[in-house]
């Protein structure tokens, strides 16, 4: 159900950002950038708008050496490092329309249904000598022509503040989505086309994202994300990084098409890092964090501590190669059973109201990492990513160590078509028992697809994809000896109408 204190603390989050982002922000030196770039060019082959672009201030900009961001903290490097740092605004707009054979993830059957979706957005970067501000929104409807359904909401903000001085920076970061499904392996266009991006390109993803891990049935949902990061150099070759965060997960009730009861969770999160830079392309890091989170269920809860050793190797404008691994130790407090009172009587006893209390800890040792590689080609970018860690259980179980691989591709067939392909897998096993959720051990979600995009002017896109997603219970879902429908299959195609007008330069 829902929890008033997430709700409450995620407005306190947003509103301060804002805060700091707008009245700090334009009550400092509005200096414009020096006038040795030109503003980002809709005829530009790619087919994606120009998303904010890294800026550290023009006056007074810190050591070269964050064209290669420390390895342990939160920002990945660009892989278009030279690019000139601008002010703009930029609007964007697209409808699709989608035959969804599975809409609901519903277990078993499948059927053709309709969606149709219409999306606008808003892109924001202002520069300042020593204050950044990037703004991301997008934000419409989508029509489900599925009985009980109808008209859903689609809400997506990403907003970064960052200030900068000669030795490191501060940013500030949220990130808040309000969604009828899940973001993880979302059907292409149920948040715009591959034309309409979001800002969250962090290296802090596995930890504190916010993200559905996979999906059953459709039920409203707000998924956020309040960050602080800095970072300091303690030389050219040495730095320090630190992060803390909080996010939430909250579903407006129980899903009606598949009856799934859906756990609510919170999630703190901390991380302190040494990096070191060995030779001009590699560097090592070593990395402390802490995840602690709570479920809006009897009081369950359980925190990790993860500790490891980093490498990285970057190459600027061509490679990112990441690899990290390390000892996880989880802490689970088991709620205490009658029979744990006789067996365990310095954990457990019971009350004076005759009720039992106490817990009995349960540590787990494990390991957790992961690992990155982002690669420019002459023509092709590929991004293919892996990690461990435990997550929320994506309100189907109540914790999860989970395993998640990703890999992205796109290529330019021509000067007006682009290829993009994708896939994604995550694998996710129960850390504690709840009555609420899917009662599995295990489930595992996957999709692959691929989309084409065709230019028509300057300011238009239009692209057609397919995707299929598979969401598969573990057979701990059937009662022992019977059969029952375990795995969801989903296949999606969409065509749809990209509107990206050349962006426009604030001085």
């Amino acid at each position: 159900m829902s929890k008033p204190r997430d709700i409450m603390t995620s407005g306190v989050w947003t509103l301060g950002l804002l805060a700091v982002a707008l009245s700090g922000a334009w009550a400092q030196d509005t200096s414009t950038p020096p006038a040795t770039g030109t503003a980002p060019d809709a005829n530009a082959q790619s087919q994606e708008p120009v998303s904010p672009l890294p800026a550290y201030g023009q006056e007074n900009p810190p050591p070269a050496v964050t064209e290669n961001p420390p390895l342990s903290g939160i920002d990945l490097p660009s892989l278009e490092p030279h690019a000139a740092p601008l002010s703009y605004l930029q609007p964007g707009a697209t409808v699709s329309q989608s035959l969804d054979t599975n809409p609901t993830t519903a277990l078993g059957g499948q059927s053709a249904y309709s969606v149709s979706r219409a999306l606008g957005s808003m892109t924001l970067q202002r520069l300042w000598s020593h204050y950044d501000l990037a703004l991301d929104y997008i934000g419409g409807v989508a029509y489900y022509d599925l009985q009980g359904q109808g008209l859903k909401n689609l809400q997506q903000m990403d907003i970064n503040q960052k200030l900068s001085w000669k030795r490191g920076e501060l940013n500030l970061r949220e990130t808040f989505s309000y969604l009828p499904e899940g973001n993880f392996g979302a059907a292409y266009g149920s948040l715009g086309s591959t034309g309409i991006a979001s800002l969250g390109n962090t290296g802090a993803a596995p930890l504190l994202t916010g993200s559905i891990l996979g999906d059953l049935g459709l039920a409203p949902r707000i998924l956020n994300v309040s960050m602080a990061d800095v970072e300091e150099y303690l030389s050219p070759k040495s730095s320090i990084t630190a992060a803390g965060g909080y996010g939430f997960t909250h579903f407006y009730g129980d899903d009606a098409t598949t009856g799934t009861q859906f756990l609510g969770s919170s999630e703190a999160f901390a991380q302190v890092g040494y990096s070191r830079v060995m030779t001009s392309h590699t560097q090592v890091a070593l990395m402390y964090a802490y995840q602690g989170f709570d479920f809006n269920f009897s009081g369950l809860s359980f925190h990790s501590n993860i500790f490891q050793a980093m490498y990285g190797h970057r190459i600027s404008g061509r490679m990112d190669f990441l690899i990290a691994a390390g000892p996880q130790l989880t802490f689970i407090g088991a709620e205490c059973s009658a029979l744990d009172v006789i067996t365990d009587p310095d954990q457990c006893s019971i009350n004076a109201s005759g009720a039992v209390e106490g817990t009995i800890p349960d540590r787990r040792l494990g390991v957790a990492g992961r690992a990155r590689l982002r690669y420019r080609f002459t023509k092709t970018e590929l991004d293919a990513s892996y990690s461990r860690f435990d997550t929320n259980g994506s309100g189907l179980f109540a914790g999860a160590q989970t395993d998640v691989a990703l890999l992205d591709a796109t290529r330019p067939l021509s000067r007006v078509w682009d290829l993009t392909v994708d896939l994604g897998y995550s694998r996710n096993v129960r850390l504690q028992p709840a009555s609420e959720g899917v009662d599995a051990n295990s489930y595992t979600y996957g999709f692959v697809g691929g989309a084409l995009h065709r230019q028509f002017g300057h300011n238009f896109h239009a692209f057609f994809s397919y995707q299929f997603n598979e969401l598969a219970f573990d057979n701990s879902l059937c009662t022992a000896g019977t059969a029952c429908n375990r795995i969801s299959n989903r296949q999606v195609a969409t065509f749809g109408l990209d509107w990206t007008p050349r962006p426009m330069r604030i001085d």
